[in-house]
Order: structure tokens, then C-alpha cells, then sequence
């Protein structure tokens, strides 16, 4: 890395996709709030392979591999900067192979502790606040989280790169942990925003770094109360149907289809523009431009434009 780019005290953050979007979302939220730009991408085209292929309008398109990219940020007080790795997904064989090129790449960066974000599924209500569990790979971090007041994941397992990749950081010598945001584990499949509030409430809390968490705020409060209307009319309709079963003596099966995504109207692909072209201008509006891509369902094919958004200038 040129001298004029050299990291202070550099922290790296690592997410994937997983479980209530809590890692993933994190990391967006945090790119685009700090302003980050994109600074390099991590190939191992080797270990992953094409899933799919897209089809739009009857047309077979292509599939691409998973990318890999880093983003950095400057802290104006010079206290410690952060490197932010988006993995689009974890490589299906050779998971060490990847976390050892990982952790290497960033001790090149002069990175001085490694963080990983997660989700903890629990028994927890929609409504209630995420707590965070947490484990450290030394004792010094272990202390300090304490100190926050998270909860210690005593005994247990951390899946994936998750963990994986905290492993490999410890044998390197590297400080760091995983933080767990809880959410319910009826709604794994759904985005759960307060348990990536909770993550990064605590992340700005132990890196002490300045990060405005009110529009995550905003959307973890209205998510929280659909999903607990949902969860109460579900477990309504169950009951009721557990009673016809008992009057009727007849067993019978309860099983909800999901209603079909509407394509993107043209209405909403304006308004998509719109967004990214106020997120071109000021790059702080564009977590708002991914909730609307989430609620769309189409973020997967916005996907690179977005993160084009933090390209540095020229």
C-alpha cells in the first residue's frame, strides 16, 4: 500500500450473508454512513462456482461468481481507521484457504484487530430488544466486551467464516471477536435490522467511533412491529386450526405460501434511479437506497452499481 495511503490502527470488520441479513446490513449500513470507498477485491475465483444463471424476460443471462471487496475509512481523529470486507458469499470448499489469504491480506494492511458480525437465533419476540452475545479470540477483547455489558458466549460453535476466520486470526497473534446480534428463529429468512442495530451499537461502542444509527433505528422499530403482527396472526391461525383439528378429529396441515414478489413496476424503477443518482451526490442517502432495493426485492441485481457508489474519485 502507497505511504499516503497507510491505515491508522486499522481494524478489519469481515461480513457475509446469513441469517436476518444482521452481518451483511451491518456492513452496508457502516459503508455507507462513514462514507467508505472501495479499495481493493479479493479474488479466489478457484474456490467458488457459478449457482445459477439469472433469467429476465425469458432470456438466459450468464452467472458470475461471488465477489469479494474491501472499503476503508479515515477516522478524522486519528484514533483508528476501519477496512470493511463484503463477502457477496462464503466459497462452498477451501473456507481456510480463503481466511488465511484474508488474514494475510490484512496484516499486509496493518490490520490490528479482526471483528466478525452474526446472528444468534433465540426464543426472542419480534418486539423485544436484540441483545448481543459475544466472544473474543483473546483475553484482552474478552475484558473489554465485558465491560460493555454483552453477554459471553460461553460454550457453543461460530459457523462458517464467522468464525473460521477469527480462528485464523488468533494463531497470526491478531486481536479480535464476533459479535452475535439476537433475533427470533421464526424470522431467519426475513431481514431483522434490530439485531444488526444492537451489532453495531456495541462495534461503535468498543471501536469508540462516531456512527449515526438513527435510520437504522427507524427501520428496526417499524420491522419489529410487522413482524410481531405476523407472528400474532400466525399463531392465531394455528390455533384455530389446532381446534378445528380437535373438533373434526381430523389431522390436518397448516401451510402458509408466501405470496409471490410483484416485478419492479416502472414507477418504482424511477424512484430506484432517483435514489441512486441523490446517492452519487451525497453517499450518506444510500442506505436508504438499499432499503428500497431490500423492500423491492431486486438488491441482488443492483448489487455492484451500489457498491460502485463508494468508488473513490478520480
Amino acid at each position: 500500500m502507497p505511504e499516503e495511503k497507510k491505515l491508522k490502527n486499522p481494524w478489519l470488520i469481515a461480513v457475509w450473508p446469513g441469517m436476518g441479513h444482521v452481518a451483511i446490513s451491518a456492513g452496508y449500513y457502516l459503508i455507507a454512513k462513514l462514507d467508505m470507498n472501495a479499495v481493493a477485491e479479493f479474488s479466489a475465483r478457484e474456490l467458488f462456482d457459478v449457482e445459477h444463471v439469472e433469467v429476465k424476460k425469458g432470456l438466459i443471462r450468464s452467472g458470475r461468481l461471488p465477489r469479494s471487496r474491501f472499503f476503508t475509512w479515515k477516522d478524522p481523529k486519528k484514533d483508528r481507521d476501519l477496512v470493511i470486507f463484503i463477502g457477496e458469499a462464503q466459497p462452498p470448499i477451501g473456507r481456510y484457504t480463503f481466511c488465511k489469504r484474508l488474514i494475510d491480506f490484512a496484516s499486509e494492511l496493518g490490520v490490528e484487530r479482526v471483528f466478525t458480525f452474526a446472528a444468534m437465533a433465540t426464543q426472542m419476540r419480534p418486539e423485544d430488544d436484540s441483545r448481543v452475545l459475544a466472544a473474543a479470540t483473546d483475553a484482552a477483547t474478552l475484558s473489554q466486551l465485558k465491560e460493555l455489558g454483552l453477554q459471553v458466549l460461553e460454550d457453543g460453535q461460530i459457523g462458517g467464516l464467522n468464525g473460521v476466520l477469527l480462528g485464523l486470526a488468533a494463531e497470526a497473534g491478531l486481536k479480535g471477536g464476533c459479535l452475535l446480534g439476537e433475533m427470533p428463529h421464526v424470522f431467519v429468512q426475513f431481514p431483522f435490522p434490530q439485531a444488526s442495530l444492537a451489532v453495531l451499537n456495541a462495534f461503535r461502542r468498543l471501536a469508540n467511533v462516531e456512527i449515526d444509527l438513527s435510520e437504522l433505528a427507524q427501520q428496526a422499530e417499524g420491522t419489529g412491529h410487522k413482524l410481531q403482527e405476523i407472528l400474532t396472526q400466525v399463531e392465531h391461525t394455528i390455533e384455530e386450526h389446532q381446534q378445528e383439528q380437535a373438533e373434526q378429529g381430523e389431522e390436518q396441515h397448516y401451510n402458509p405460501q408466501a405470496a409471490e414478489e410483484p416485478p419492479i413496476s416502472p414507477e418504482d424503477e424511477l424512484q430506484v434511479e432517483e435514489l441512486f443518482s441523490q446517492a452519487r451526490e451525497n453517499r450518506s442517502k444510500a442506505y436508504e437506497l438499499k432499503r428500497q432495493l431490500d423492500r423491492l426485492g431486486v438488491f441482488d441485481l443492483y448489487e455492484d452499481r451500489f457498491l460502485d457508489l463508494f468508488k473513490k474519485s478520480a
